[in-house]
Formats: structure tokens, sequence, C-alpha cells
């Protein structure tokens, strides 16, 4: 089943948007204190990992972002979203498959 962003859990929402804005605190909020995000392979468990990582992933680039679809699965839900920017091969479409844990973010698997 495909779901328009209006759709999506808040907590999915809130994630998205304030890993945009690289906003620490608010991306932290959304999930439980054992999360966990893999983003390049690489596990980043807990608030103290996690805040790092959103502070500074893809730091070094300018980009756009843009939601091109979410689908519900067993686990929660997975997000598309479009990529553009000066980053190696300027564009990019990632899937961010969330496991949610009542209305907290428990799993985040960012990935193309």
């Amino acid at each position: 089943m495909t779901t328009e962003w209006d759709a999506l859990p808040d907590t999915i929402q809130t994630f998205m948007t304030a890993l945009d804005t690289r906003e620490v605190d608010t991306v932290l909020a959304t999930l439980t204190t054992d999360a966990v995000v893999t983003d390049e392979g690489h596990d980043y468990r807990g608030h103290d990992e996690i805040g790092a990582w959103v502070s500074t992933a893809a730091a070094e680039y300018t980009y756009t972002t843009a939601f091109t679809g979410a689908t519900a699965t067993e686990a929660g839900v997975d997000v598309q979203q479009h990529l553009e920017g000066d980053f190696p091969g300027g564009v990019a479409d990632l899937h961010y498959r969330f496991t949610l844990d009542g209305a907290a973010i428990s799993r985040v698997v960012i990935e193309p």
C-alpha cells in the first residue's frame, strides 16, 4: 500500500524534516533510547552516536531532497526520497526503512 506524505506517522515526518535541517534534538525526540540508524553500511547506536551522525552526515555537501513515496511494511514504513546536489554522482534515490516501537522509531536503515 502506497502512502502520501500527509498519511505518514508524525514521528516519521518529524524525523525526515529534522534530518534534512540537521536538528539533532528533534531527530532524537522521535527515537527510542536504544534506536539504531544504519547509513552507508555503518550502524549508529543510541542517542549519542545518532546525534553525532545527524550533525555531520553529508555536511560537506549541498543538496536538495524530495519525498517520492512511501510504502507500509510489516515492520513499519519505507520512505523513498530523491536527492540532488554536489555529492559524488550528483543524484541519489534512497530508501529510509523505518521500524516503529509504538509511535517511536526504533530502527532506520538508509540505502539505495
